[in-house]
């Protein structure tokens, strides 16, 4: 797969000031509570959630986006073992490491792959940690693992993998009555109002225990010593089971009531639902004795509009989960708010295992099971369980003298495996079937043809109003749904990366390669006029106007996005950069401009050149990084050789951003991105993206330091190109779409796309915007995603030659 336009990807995404905020998902805040004689009782950090900072705002009906809804890390993309590998043909193997801690790998073969490269699904479980990743490299591993023949093993493996945490919830729900303050008073309830009973229908069906077969949660469902009913739901594929206060067991003689609070004090996530009116006092976390509740979502009913109010309260240490609260959090369709709530829970409930209580647990669970599991293998290393074969040394075949013996092994392998699945599927411990989860909803991508029966190969695009402008193998072309393609620039005009600035009446180019590459300029309105008149397609010698003075031999170049009041170009020749800049008039546009003086045909000299940088080594990767003032405080970031730099464009300084570790650096993209108005930059290389805070600014030289807001996040598979989307990051690979939300790296979704390759990419800040397009072998697919915050990423890219087609994939704005 080429690696083409490797700055573009990132650098059309720039220009997000003030969009990227933790503020959307509250602050932490020091709660107290207090006994009605107002004496202190308990204190705790909570991160509030309330979806506006005014909390007696009236209830109007919110516009929050249904397709900014997910689950995060969903199971049916996070479990590999259960999806990928039980119950098929693949292998397993047992070794140590360097410091000697045992390790297991399972390997699969992908049938994902159609370019005749072996390309493997693998989960190592090491010590604290389990890895999965795709098409990894034989030849990488050493040869001291050795593979487990026995088809036990599928049990042990599936048990490592049910450590990542359940499947299935259960949620607490407690009754409060108005002025209630203490938890004693709130699980004293011994039944709750008609407005209470609303939510629990909304939430899930009443089941009786007694005999029930499915997730119980904890509960009794012999005795009845839980109570008689409960409420019970299945939400994508996930069993909830709720701990409602008022239908636990209630005792007059036990004020505490001990048997309620052992089943809700116990539950990471309760909902409160909280009767009286918005100035009554507020209910705190603090007032309920739990050091195991972690997630408080308070519910509020409004009868005057039919509208639920919600409220979230995490620990302070629970990594942030979406989705974040509507402004403000007013639900009038009880569905969405349904909806909204399962899925803000769920979330929650993972976020929480993250945290250093539970994760030190499952680490240390994980690796007594990996250590136990060893030893009693190790001694059948002589015996028919343990094979001698390395894993560098196992052929996707069997040797032919003995696949009899090999294939009779496999089958019992693969029974045996199924045979598992299906019992976990039985037992619970799986995702219920999609049938009666929400496989109708509409997701925020979805793809449709824009361009059929594209012959050329893609080398790069750019978005020019409705169409594409494509740089192939037969020269630059004009692409539009539904028409023929005109031929803008003829083959001997090698385009290798492009830049279509509609508000300046600018197509910047990168042509030629070598000594001969260079930048060209032209502006959009006389290439329209070209194509209106239909004059033939231009020529390399047509366009020598159109040249850049001093930027012969540049193999890359970057632009600035924000365009405050200049264009900045930032020119990589070798080790050397040019910064090249255009002024234009803030407040006119191009039509007047065009009306007080007549324009030339080549735009070329309106381009300044301002100074030249030495870097120690060339660019692979450049992006522009704006100052808060842009008066010599704007930056440039560069990777080359094992490093992230950023490089001050007045001073010529430069200052280390991240050093990797890593033998071998495959650099992908540095995207910039501000949250609440300072610069932060998206660091992605390997399989690996680190998010580094680029502030304050002083004089010029940037603070880059560690910081409490500094985060990382590993993809499944190597990307080539990743586009950035608000609230969406997304990678792409050889053979799929990885989605994943940018504020905390959670994945979202995974489109398998075979043959996938990225032209171009763009963001629009428009409310209604076409966006981007992706190209493989002989197909094209353009990409159109509207966010939350109303923008939109164009992104080009082609697939498999079979379909011959370009499709476009939407983030609809259902508004």
């Amino acid at each position: 797969m080429k690696h083409f336009c490797s700055s573009s990807v990132s650098e059309d995404l720039g220009c997000r000031r003030g969009e990227f905020s933790r503020k959307h998902y509250g602050s932490v805040e020091l709660l107290i509570s207090s006994d009605a004689d107002g004496a202190i009782q308990r204190a705790g950090r909570f991160r509030v959630e309330n979806g506006s900072s005014d909390e007696n705002a009236d209830f109007t009906p919110c516009t929050w986006r249904r397709t900014d809804v997910h689950l995060e890390n969903p199971e049916y993309h996070t479990r590999w073992y259960f999806k990928y590998f039980l119950g098929k043909v693949h292998q397993n193997y047992i070794g140590t490491d360097a410091e000697k801690n045992p390790f297991f790998l399972s390997v699969v073969l992908s049938n994902q792959n159609n370019q005749r490269v072996p390309q493997y699904r693998s989960i190592l479980w090491k010590k604290t940690v389990c890895i999965t990743k795709c098409a990894m490299n034989l030849d990488k591993f050493e040869k001291s693992p050795r593979e487990i023949l026995h088809p036990e093993i599928q049990k042990d493996l599936l048990v490592l993998e049910e450590q990542e945490g359940c499947v299935n919830f259960k949620f607490g729900i407690l009754y409060a009555k108005d002025g209630q303050l203490t938890d004693d008073e709130m699980f004293s309830n011994e039944t709750g109002s008609d407005s209470f009973q609303r939510l629990l229908n909304l939430l899930g069906d009443t089941i009786t225990l007694k005999g029930w077969t499915g997730y119980r949660g904890g509960l009794d469902t012999k005795n009845d010593t839980t109570g008689i009913y409960s409420i019970y739901t299945v939400y994508q594929g996930h069993e909830i089971m709720f701990h409602v206060s008022t239908m636990l067991p209630y005792s007059k003689e036990n004020k505490q009531q001990v048997e309620r609070k052992r089943h809700i004090g116990n539950d990471i996530v309760t909902i409160v639902f909280q009767e009286g009116e918005e100035s009554s006092p507020a209910f705190k976390p603090s007032m309920i004795r739990s050091h195991f509740t972690h997630i408080f979502a308070l519910v509020r009913y409004n009868k005057q509009n039919d509208s639920y109010r919600l409220k979230i309260f995490s620990e302070e240490s629970v990594p942030l989960f979406g989705p974040p609260l509507p402004s403000p959090s007013v639900f009038t369709d009880h569905q969405e708010f349904r909806d909204f709530i399962l899925v803000k829970l769920i979330n929650g409930e993972k976020a929480t295992l993250e945290t250093p209580t539970f994760a030190q647990k499952r680490q240390r669970t994980l690796d007594m099971l990996i250590r136990s599991l060893y030893q009693d293998l190790m001694p059948d290393l002589h015996k028919n369980m343990l094979n001698r074969r390395s894993f560098s040394d196992v052929l996707p075949e069997s040797p032919r003298s003995a696949r009899k013996k090999e294939e009779a092994r496999q089958a019992e392998f693969v029974r045996l495996g199924q045979a598992l699945k299906l019992k976990t599927i039985v037992r619970g411990d799986a995702l219920t079937s999609s049938a009666t989860t929400s496989l109708y909803k509409k997701e925020p991508w979805e793809s449709h043809c824009f361009c059929s029966n594209f012959p050329h190969e893609v080398v790069c695009a750019d978005s020019w109003g409705q169409s594409l402008l494509v740089s192939t193998d037969v020269g630059v072309l004009l692409i539009d749904d539904g028409q023929s393609s005109v031929q803008v620039f003829d083959k001997t005009l090698q385009v290798k990366q492009m830049h279509v600035l509609e508000a300046l009446d600018l197509l910047i180019t990168r042509a030629d390669k070598g000594k001969d590459s260079r930048l060209l300029v032209f502006r959009m309105s006389a290439v329209q006029n070209g194509i209106e008149a239909k004059q033939m397609a231009k020529s390399k010698y047509d366009c020598r106007e159109n040249k850049l003075e001093k930027t012969k031999g540049c193999h890359l170049y970057a632009i600035n996005t924000h365009h405050s009041s200049e264009l900045r170009i930032v020119v990589a020749i070798r080790n050397k950069l040019l910064l090249i800049t255009k002024k234009y008039n803030q407040g006119k546009d191009l039509t007047s401009v065009c009306l007080m003086s007549p324009l030339s045909e080549s735009p070329v000299e309106e381009f300044q050149y301002i100074r030249e940088i030495c870097l120690s080594d060339p660019p692979v990767i450049m992006t522009l990084v704006d100052g808060p003032t842009g008066d010599n405080d704007n930056m440039i970031c560069v990777a080359y050789r094992h490093q992230f730099d950023l490089v001050n464009e007045s001073t010529g300084e430069s200052y280390r951003l991240h050093h990797v570790e890593a033998s071998r650096v495959n650099f992908v993209a540095a995207i910039d991105v501000y949250e609440d108005g300072e610069a932060g930059l998206l660091l992605c290389y390997n399989y690996v993206c680190y998010y580094r805070k680029v502030c304050p600014y002083n004089e010029g030289t940037p603070l880059v330091q560690t910081s409490a807001s500094d985060f990382h996040f590993s993809w499944n598979q190597v990307p080539y190109a990743i586009v950035c989307a608000f609230p969406y990051i997304l990678a792409f690979t050889t053979d799929s779409i990885e989605i994943r939300l940018v504020v905390n790296g959670n994945l979202v979704h995974t489109a398998v796309v075979p043959e996938l390759q990225l032209v171009a990419s763009r963001v629009r800040h428009r409310k209604t915007v076409l966006g981007p397009c992706v190209s493989s072998h002989y197909n094209m697919y353009v990409q159109f995603l509207v966010t939350q915050i109303s923008e939109c990423a164009s992104i080009e890219w082609k697939q498999s030659p079979s379909e011959q087609s370009i499709k476009i994939t939407k983030i609809v704005d259902p508004t």
